[in-house]
């Protein structure tokens, strides 16, 4: 993406510079996406090449970059590989490393605000999580994908209504309102790209993205805690 060509953020009014945010395992940039959104700048860290991420990017291993420089940035988020922690992936057999663990313990030993996110099967791993869904008032997605994000600070998350619309069957054309479920070859890429608001993302990278509004979200509430705690601590 040309970074000319960024939507727009909140003008920043805070004293010094605006909050920088590390977002580790990176991808594509749809969480990355929703916390430039909500006001900050934004470095990704993934081990992968990526392309298509639309902001500061840094080629590395995630975990180890954190603990050498997240001391830099305001806040880190990130969600660690969600393979080893879903359950199709362990029905297929496949071995995966399950890294949230130890990505909690870097991010503590940093003393900064942090977000994890995962998949529903990591809750056993995640210290009381908040769960976000597209259906939600506040993100207005026609998809449900549920992920869950665990924070050292208050998150909190709109209220979950019921799920009363069935996502259309794998493989069939999507039509303005469908529903559905971005997994695998899914059909109607550019409608899904235009629901979730990652217009610069390909297939590869919409099946595992967060919804960009998720994160605004998240990084709305984010910018106020830091604005209520570093004039404390400074």
């Amino acid at each position: 993406m040309d970074t000319t060509a960024l939507p727009a953020r909140p003008a920043w009014t805070g004293p010094g510079p605006r909050p920088r945010i590390l977002v580790c395992f990176c991808c594509q940039g749809g969480e990355a996406m929703g916390y430039y959104l909500a006001g900050f700048d934004v470095v990704g860290v993934d081990i992968q090449p990526q392309p298509r991420f639309p902001f500061p990017f840094v080629q590395a291993d995630a975990i180890a970059y954190a603990r050498e420089h997240g001391h830099a940035f305001d806040a880190v988020a990130g969600g660690p590989p969600c393979q080893g922690y879903s359950l199709t992936w362990r029905i297929h057999g496949n071995q995966h490393p399950r890294l949230i663990g130890q990505f909690r313990d870097v991010l503590t030993g940093l003393g900064k605000p942090y977000v994890i996110e995962n998949v529903e099967e990591a809750r056993p791993q995640l210290d009381n999580p908040v769960l976000l869904c597209g259906a939600m008032t506040e993100f207005a997605l026609h998809t449900h994908r549920h992920r869950l994000f665990e924070t050292n600070w208050g998150l909190a998350a709109p209220h979950h209504p019921a799920h009363t619309h069935e996502p259309v069957k794998m493989g069939r054309p999507l039509e303005n309102g469908d529903w559905y479920h971005a997994v695998g070859n899914f059909s109607g890429v550019a409608y899904v790209r235009a629901d979730m608001g990652v217009p610069w993302m390909n297939r590869d990278g919409i099946r595992e993205c967060i919804p960009p509004a998720y994160t605004r979200h998240i990084g709305t509430q984010l910018l106020n805690h830091l604005a209520a705690t570093i004039p404390a601590a400074a």
